[in-house]
Parts: structure tokens; C-alpha cells; sequence
């Protein structure tokens, strides 16, 4: 079976992967130029001793190319009223992390330099552990070195999750 061609469509496979509800997190990273950021729903929990985190990110991607090159990068998980700035960071062509934030309190990680935002969920400053190449992405498996204060808005928010290509929030 290994190597035989599947008996299904690319479509078809990330239609049922859609089925599956994910959170929604936007990944951050500075590198000496600018701020790099993309919304991504791959990102899971592996291990609690000691902590660490998975991430996915298509393997073209420039995300890919900074987080190679500067080994960290911070995790914000979004709630259900950050659907615009999941949107913002999906957008193709996009700006600067920075001016996608722009309106939006966010501090930077103090391990990472990368862009925290003060109203996200949860959010880690991860250093990558290794590295894994997967079909079309790359999966990095990182600790995590710190947990960035968030979540400053005075009432405890709902997540956001994208279920069948679209972002909904629970409840």
C-alpha cells in the first residue's frame, strides 16, 4: 500500500479534513527586517513534560523560511472576536505583521521579539526542537520557553475555530 496512489482527490481529503473543528492561532516571527505572521489551525499540544507544541506551515511559504532562520516564533490563540485579524493574517499578498496589528494592543515576546497579542486567548514563545517534512508542510515540533501575559479584556472569551472553511465560535 505505501507509495500506491490514493483512490481519492486532493479535494475530496481536505473537504473531510474540514470537518474536523481546529482552533485558529496566528503564528508570529521577527527577523530583522520585519514581522512575519500567518493564520494557521495546525498547531497542537505534544507534550507537557516538557511543555511543548507542534505547528504546521506549508513548506513554500516565507513563514517557513524566517522561522528556519530564527528558530522561534510566538503562538497567539484567537478568540471569537479576533475573526478579522484571522482573516487578515490569511489574506494572500499581505503586510507587515505590524500593520496588520495596527489598532490592535499587542507587545512584543520577550525570548522571541515576535508579536504578542494582548487580547489573544493564549499565547507561548516556542524555540524550534526539530524540524519535519511532511507532504507539502513542514511540522516543527518546539518547546515552549514562555507563556506571554494575555487575555487583558476582563472576561474570559470564547475560542475561535474553523470548521468546513469557515471561522465560527462556540456558543
Amino acid at each position: 500500500m505505501t507509495g500506491a496512489a490514493p483512490a481519492f482527490a486532493t479535494t475530496e481529503f481536505t473537504d473531510a479534513m474540514g470537518r474536523f473543528a481546529t482552533g485558529v492561532t496566528v503564528v508570529t516571527v521577527a527577523d530583522g527586517r520585519d514581522d512575519i505572521g500567518s493564520t494557521v489551525n495546525a498547531f497542537a499540544s505534544v507534550s507537557a513534560d516538557p511543555p511543548m507544541v507542534l505547528v504546521s506551515v506549508s513548506t513554500d511559504s516565507y513563514l517557513t523560511e524566517v522561522i528556519d532562520r530564527q528558530g522561534g516564533f510566538a503562538v497567539n490563540v484567537l478568540g471569537s472576536a479576533h475573526r478579522a485579524i484571522a482573516g487578515r493574517f490569511s489574506a494572500e499578498g499581505r503586510p507587515s505583521a505590524r500593520l496588520l496589528l495596527a489598532g490592535e494592543p499587542h507587545h512584543r515576546g520577550t525570548l522571541t521579539n515576535a508579536l504578542i497579542l494582548d487580547a489573544a486567548i493564549a499565547a507561548v514563545e516556542c524555540s524550534v526542537h526539530q524540524r519535519v517534512e511532511a507532504g507539502d508542510h513542514i511540522v516543527y515540533l518546539a518547546r515552549v520557553r514562555s507563556l506571554p501575559e494575555v487575555g487583558r479584556t476582563g472576561s474570559e472569551s470564547k475560542p475561535l475555530i474553523r470548521y468546513k472553511s469557515r471561522y465560527h465560535h462556540l456558543g
